[in-house]
């Protein structure tokens, strides 16, 4: 694809988010794109939100679990950026009419105390490397119209990121172990959603391995200080306006949201 090609979607994909105008799938629209050309599109998105002042505060990453690579025909997660306007405050109400279709996951969140930079990163490499861990919610949401993605277009829509919410407790690893943590969210006072760390590709650390070796092949760190989700730990919940999430996450702590 060319690069007259990928500016031109990129700036359609970024229309779509501020206008809440969801845009046919790059995957029908284009169909020789490849996984490369939706990151360097992603890219190109994320470049023109800096151009506005905003500043990359982490990464996520999506596509941990095996049905979900298994319904998208891939073997391998996808990543996207986490930029400061994308980040709520615990306690704020977040209206769904910034958002288009939007869904919430529970996700185990790693703050980097130094920098991780692949290849090579082993899940050791990650705890050593990590300050500790925050319970975290994730807001994704579409700019492709009713969902209809296949991995190109969740790829270069920034892996379907739109929001993260970090719980107010930050707990060191020593001694914790992540695998056997478990999640338990709640939508209006009802649980909607169980699961273990162990969901996200076995150990949540293996996941943010995954992703400063991948990054290295764009010549990207994970820099210290940054913030990483490592990946959902159940199937997305739809969200509505007057929604009320929890995720309890045990001795991590809990994070909640309330959409307005």
């Amino acid at each position: 694809m060319n690069e007259t090609r990928m500016k031109t979607l990129a700036e359609m994909l970024l229309k779509a988010e501020e206008t809440r105008q969801p845009m046919a799938p790059l995957s029908e629209s284009d169909s020789g794109i490849t996984v490369e050309d939706a990151y360097r599109i992603q890219l190109r998105v994320v470049e023109m939100k800096k151009s506005t002042g905003q500043v990359v505060v982490g990464k996520k990453i999506g596509l941990t679990s095996l049905a979900m690579q298994a319904m998208l025909g891939v073997k391998e997660p996808d990543y996207g950026h986490i930029l400061n306007g994308m980040v709520v405050m615990e306690g704020e109400k977040l209206p769904t009419s910034e958002l288009i279709a939007p869904r919430i996951e529970g996700e185990i969140a790693f703050v980097l105390r130094e920098e991780l930079k692949g290849p090579g990163v082993t899940l050791t490499d990650v705890l050593c490397a990590s300050q500790g861990v925050i319970p975290a919610l994730e807001i994704i949401d579409s700019r492709i119209k009713d969902w209809k993605i296949k991995l190109v277009d969740t790829v270069a829509d920034n892996a379907s990121s739109a929001r993260i919410v970090l719980g107010g407790v930050l707990t060191p690893l020593p001694g914790i172990d992540l695998r056997t943590i478990g999640m338990v969210m709640e939508k209006n006072g009802e649980v909607v959603a169980t699961a273990a760390g162990a969901a996200v590709l076995g150990h949540p650390a293996q996941a943010v391995a995954w992703l400063a070796n991948k990054l290295s092949t764009y010549g990207i760190v994970l820099k210290r200080g940054e913030v990483i989700l490592s990946g959902s730990l159940t199937a997305a919940v739809p969200v509505a306006a007057g929604d009320f999430f929890r995720a309890d996450f045990g001795v991590l702590g809990d994070v909640k949201i309330k959409f307005a």
